[in-house]
């Protein structure tokens, strides 16, 4: 586990064409680029937070008398499309170029954001939340792909950190702009919920038009086939595992045969995948890639750090809700000292990867930091200052910060080109699946110690039995924490709060398994040119043709 600076791991198969490396935008044209790329990924990250604070108006006004048992799917809907698209557009943009996957994945998020403000009920918002998820699916993962085309890696590091912040501005602007949005009945003659969706339009047009114009990345044109059969079965193997994490302790009980046989299809869907992709010539996701271990140790990080995510920053807002009482716009604006550190270190750590060229002591410093964060993060309760609370969330924002946006360095890397793409969107959908996951365990963890502490605290009475046998749900409407009698509010908020002590531990555990990982991480020299500097920029004259493939 010794830190070591190697050449990259060579994974490639023998005919893999050699790509030359150097560069060819200035620094004021790639900052045009990533400005747009920002743009993007802003869309699709923004999505769910800001739907999430919506999604209770929405149902009041489309859901009909079954909107409520069918609200996760507004959101199920677009994750399910987004993580199971990921990988499958990484290999196609490594076939045909990403330039064009990447404008036909804005497109049909725009098209999906259209039509689901348009919507006139929930079978129809679902549906388009659908073809929502299949653009940001697209978006997520070839943003960082095309940063690989036109950055060095040596230089990279300065330009990504700026993506961290824009995940976390999508934290603090989706509860912001959701809050405005559901707050007015009407917007310019729309019905406020819509707008919602309605906001990504300018935005996507705007990152279209910046794309379109000023984005020369080789174009391709390969002769290869495309492995139906493999994105078939991922797809297939991903959405039955996805779905039992979502419906698991909500629609249906974690050992329920629906849930069980969810799991176990989805597992053995997945082993089918691999074994098909072990012998078919042309993969969606090469087996060969997990051969290096930097790609493989930075997976592996990228899903446990997407559970500790989910753990870190999925409840903190509802916490303030809960305890403080304040409404989702001021949740959110509360979380910008995370959003601080996050920024600090995302920034700070890539200026220094650029000038140092060494990268392997961010993640594993940032994950320890995540965790004491985590740690401290267990002693909140009603009676947490909020100075205290915001400095906790400022230490784990420092370490996430540190952290994942070097993974996709890292694996960015130690791949050769032709891989770029697939192993690129690989990390975004681990972390992706990560987080879905994290999401399940650490709802079903809230909701289990939540119902513990009040049939421990919980005595005699009506509304006592209430409170015990509906606490989160009544957490989940301000109306019915009001309604309450005054000891029996304090009572479940600070059951809820010792439930999220144990959520915030169970996030410091993964945390520790993904830091016992970090050292398990090689360190590879950066490369000091990017791979654009003899291939011509699309429209320029002859295809780039992959004599591999051409055959």
């Amino acid at each position: 586990m010794s830190e070591t600076t190697e050449a990259p791991e060579n994974i490639a198969s023998p005919q893999a064409p050699q790509v030359a490396e150097g560069s060819t935008m200035s620094h004021k044209q790639i900052l045009v680029v990533f400005g747009s790329l920002m743009l993007g990924l802003l869309l699709a990250s923004l999505d769910n937070t800001i739907v999430g604070t919506a999604i209770r108006t929405i149902i009041g006004d489309i859901g009909g008398k079954d909107g409520l048992a069918r609200m996760p799917w507004v959101t199920t809907a677009y994750v399910l499309a987004s993580t199971a698209a990921t990988p499958i557009y990484g290999k196609l943009s490594d076939l045909f170029g990403r330039k064009p996957l990447y404008m036909t994945a804005i497109g049909l998020f725009l098209l999906g954001s259209f039509l689901s403000g348009f919507s006139q009920n929930l079978d129809e918002l679902i549906a388009f939340r659908a073809l929502q998820g299949l653009g940001a699916g697209g978006i997520l993962g070839l943003t960082f792909a095309i940063v690989g085309d036109v950055v060095p890696p040596r230089e990279r590091g300065k330009y990504q950190g700026l993506f961290g912040g824009v995940f976390m501005l999508a934290m603090v602007a989706g509860p912001l702009l959701g809050g405005i949005f559901t707050e007015h009945s009407s917007i310019m003659g729309v019905t406020g919920w819509r707008w919602v969706f309605y906001v990504n339009l300018p935005i996507g047009i705007i990152a279209l038009f910046v794309i379109s114009a000023v984005l020369h990345l080789p174009k391709r044109r390969v002769k290869a086939a495309i492995d139906y059969i493999g994105a078939t079965l991922v797809v297939a193997g991903v959405v039955c595992l996805l779905l039992a994490a979502q419906m698991g302790g909500q629609q249906y009980a974690w050992g329920s045969p629906v849930i069980i046989g969810l799991a176990a299809a989805g597992v053995v869907v997945l082993a089918l995948f691999v074994l098909w992709e072990i012998r078919t010539p042309e993969p969606i996701l090469p087996m060969r890639l997990f051969r290096g271990s930097v790609f493989r140790v930075s997976n592996i990080m990228g899903f446990l750090i997407g559970m500790v995510m989910m753990g870190a920053m999925m409840y903190i807002p509802f916490y303030f809700q809960v305890v403080d009482g304040d409404s989702p716009t001021k949740a959110g604006l509360r979380m910008l000292p995370m959003m601080v550190g996050l920024l600090t270190t995302s920034i700070g750590s890539g200026r220094v990867i650029s000038k140092t060229g060494r990268y392997r002591m961010f993640p594993i410093a940032g994950i320890a930091i995540t965790t004491v964060g985590l740690g401290l993060m267990t002693t909140m309760d009603e009676n947490t200052d909020s100075l205290l609370s915001s400095l906790f969330m400022f230490i784990v924002g420092l370490g996430l910060g540190a952290t994942m946006q070097v993974l996709v360095l890292a694996v960015q890397n130690s791949v050769e080109m032709k891989d770029m793409g697939v192993a690129t969107t690989s990390s975004t959908f681990f972390r992706s699946l990560g987080q879905t996951f994290g999401a399940a365990v650490m709802g079903a963890i809230l909701t289990n110690q939540l119902t513990s502490h009040l049939r421990s605290a919980a005595g005699g009475g009506a509304s006592a039995a209430a409170v015990r046998d509906h606490g989160m749900q009544t957490l989940q409407s301000k109306d019915a924490m009001s309604s309450l009698p005054v000891d029996a509010q304090h009572m479940l908020v600070h059951a809820f709060t010792q439930a999220l002590s144990t959520v915030f531990l169970v996030g410091a555990g993964l945390g520790i398994l993904a830091f016992v990982a970090s050292w398990f991480l090689k360190e590879h020299r950066l490369r000091s040119m990017a791979p654009t500097a003899v291939a011509r920029p699309e429209g320029a004259g002859t295809d780039v043709e992959s004599p591999a493939l051409a055959h």
